[in-house]
């Protein structure tokens, strides 16, 4: 327990500081002259508004009421109207002027009610005794009063009921009121009964009994005092110590980097003294510390996801968010690590260019596709629904891959010829598909390969290949793939509908009708064939602008970033062709079956009817199909 010393001590010079100035005030209201200042003569005082009620012991004085006039403005400057001189006080004898003196100077020096007989309450006393109108001895008195009220307050407060004791016999004598006599004694009988309690609770903190054994520790003590007297600081500054000890034991545990400990014993410590500064600080400290651990796991898992090993990456993201379940940045990195399992540590959208490994040159662009569900095919419900693309089910891609941002073009194509030495199917077979302006049909052109367009004139570069087989796109992606060291393919049926569709559940992937502005090359009631032909069946009020195939992007790309997902040429995709979608994947897998004929085509053309333009539509052609209408886009694993 607490000892009593430094009170005393700090009583001792407290109370001297308190008599200086009380001495100071005493020389100042009856010996003006010797500071200089004129006691008829002064400005109004500034008013001093305190809520605080007056010591225990001391009676508030009622200032007298200042008489004053109006303020009169003389030559430029105010005049304060002095307030009526005072009754004069009687003339004080040599011995009492003496006596004065000698209690002035036993209150600078502390002795304030004893000895006996040299004591300034015994000397103030025995001045009011002659002169019981002599106010600088009922100013001692008053001070003598206060300074023993302020001294046994704080013996109280430090648990010292001897000294207590002490200063209340001096206290009785100092004429305070009655009540707040018994106010005091109060207390000390109070503090008599929880001293006994106090020496347990400190006998207890020496035997390391402080929080065990339940019911008879330092800590229960210690609250048992609080259930008698709650403003007892002896008992509040023991659990304080105690809440210290522990709250070392949960830094130990930060050092340990065992912050589940650490919080456990701080949820402990805030049972002890709730909203402590200690408590705060401990917590502000493991909070630091706390947070500097978990970023540096989290660099770590980082520098893991670089390497390419997710696995520890998320391993340790684990970690720093046990730690640290709000770090910033651990949010992002989730993502991160969502991104390198789904799409190899690129972001959906992101768009990819791969370059060639054993020459000069690169990859068609591809974009990331997110991952997703969606419903594939056509409820029988939709205009212009056929048999085959029911059931309607849905589909959950949970593989990222990457689809090329366009169709290829013919100068990507002659690439791949010319390296590889390549004949496609329709140079082995000497015709393909055209555009015929004489009949406004299609009909087979002899000598039309890749490097025509749909009309079987000279292509340009910039113009989505055509007049190519399933077979001779399978090739370009093979050979694609081996320049990059990067697995290309055609995408599935699944896929490309997906990515179509952008997240529409539409007919067609701006809505139900037709386009709103020109989105797309298809059919449209205001296209006109260089001989002024129209369609027989097109979007009404639409013009695109081109008849045939235009050159890649010369429309705006889909939500997806996609170009020409839905018009200028249809496409080949991966899967065989099935009569419906009974017992088909419903993954983004494609639908195989070794060594068939037919694939599927997929997306309107710049041909197709408004019903083949829709999202559902599908299409059965040979492996070996050429067409002025059909072409391919490339897919990426990731």
């Amino acid at each position: 327990m607490p000892g009593n010393e430094n009170f005393r001590k700090q009583t001792t010079w407290g109370g001297a500081a308190g008599i200086a100035l009380l001495g100071f005030a005493l020389v100042y209201r009856f010996f003006p002259g010797l500071i200089h200042v004129s006691p008829t003569t002064r400005t109004a005082p500034i008013p001093v508004h305190t809520s605080a009620p007056p010591p225990i012991g001391l009676r508030p004085v009622e200032a007298a009421p200042i008489l004053m006039g109006p303020p009169r403005e003389l030559a430029g400057t105010m005049e304060v109207i002095p307030e009526p001189p005072t009754e004069p006080e009687k003339p004080a004898t040599a011995n009492i002027a003496a006596t004065l003196s000698k209690a002035d100077a036993a209150l600078a020096e502390g002795h304030l009610f004893e000895p006996d007989d040299a004591n300034a309450l015994a000397l103030y006393q025995s001045v009011l005794a002659e002169d019981a109108n002599n106010r600088r001895a009922k100013a001692g008195v008053a001070a003598v009063r206060d300074a023993l009220v302020a001294a046994v307050t704080a013996a109280l407060d430090q648990g010292d009921a001897k000294e207590s004791e002490r200063l209340l016999a001096g206290l009785e004598r100092a004429e305070i009121d009655r009540q707040s006599f018994v106010e005091l004694r109060e207390r000390l009988k109070l503090l008599r009964q929880v001293t006994p309690l106090l020496a347990t609770a400190a006998d207890r903190l020496k035997q390391g009994r402080d929080l065990e054994p339940a019911g008879a520790s330092a800590i229960d003590t210690y609250r048992q005092v609080l259930t008698l007297d709650p403003a007892n600081l002896v008992a509040r500054q023991g659990l304080e110590q105690i809440q210290r000890t522990v709250l070392d034991g949960a830094l130990a545990a930060v050092a340990r980097d065992d912050f589940a400990a650490a919080d456990a014993i701080l949820a402990k410590a805030e049972q002890i003294v709730p909203g402590s500064q200690q408590l705060l600080d401990t917590r502000t400290r493991t909070e630091g510390v706390r947070r500097q651990r978990a970023g540096t796991v989290l660099a770590q898992a980082q520098s893991a996801l670089d390497s390419g090993s997710a696995d520890l990456a998320e391993q340790l993201a684990r970690q720093a968010q046990a730690i640290s379940a709000d770090l910033p940045g651990l949010d992002e990195f989730q993502e991160k690590i969502k991104n390198a399992r789904l799409y190899a540590s690129l972001r959906p959208g992101e768009v990819v260019t791969d370059p060639y490994l054993d020459r000069s040159g690169n990859a068609p662009p591809v974009v990331v596709v997110p991952t997703g569900r969606f419903l594939m095919g056509s409820p029988e419900s939709e205009e212009g629904h056929r048999e085959t693309e029911g059931p309607q089910r849905e589909v959950v891609i949970t593989s990222g891959f990457a689809l090329g941002r366009t169709e290829v073009t013919v100068a990507e194509f002659r690439e791949f010829v010319r390296a590889a030495s390549y004949v496609t199917t329709a140079e082995k077979e000497g015709h393909s598909s055209v555009y015929d302006e004489n009949s406004g049909r299609m009909a087979d052109g002899a000598g039309i390969t890749w490097q025509n367009d749909y009309r079987g004139k000279r292509a340009q570069d910039n113009l989505p290949v055509v007049h190519v087989s399933w077979a001779d796109a399978v090739a370009y992606l093979e050979w694609l793939s081996a320049r990059t060291g990067k697995r290309y393919r055609l995408p599935s049926e699944a896929e490309f509908e997906y990515a179509l569709r952008a997240g529409s559940t539409t007919r067609f992937w701006w809505g139900d009708g037709n386009p709103p502005r020109p989105l797309a090359n298809v059919t449209g009631a205001g296209d006109r064939s260089p001989a002024h032909r129209t369609w027989r069946k097109a979007f009404e009020r639409y013009t695109d602008g081109f008849w045939g195939p235009g050159p890649v992007r010369s429309f705006a790309a889909n939500p997806l970033g996609l170009f020409d997902m839905d018009g200028n040429v249809s496409e080949w995709v991966e899967d065989c062709w099935h009569e419906n979608y009974i017992r088909a994947p419903r993954d983004s897998r494609a639908w195989v079956n070794p060594g068939c004929e037919r694939h599927l085509v997929r997306g309107g053309s710049w041909g197709s009817d408004p019903d083949q333009v829709r999202s559902a539509f599908r299409l059965s052609a040979l492996t070996i199909t050429r067409s002025a209408r059909v072409g391919f886009r490339v897919a990426r694993d990731l």
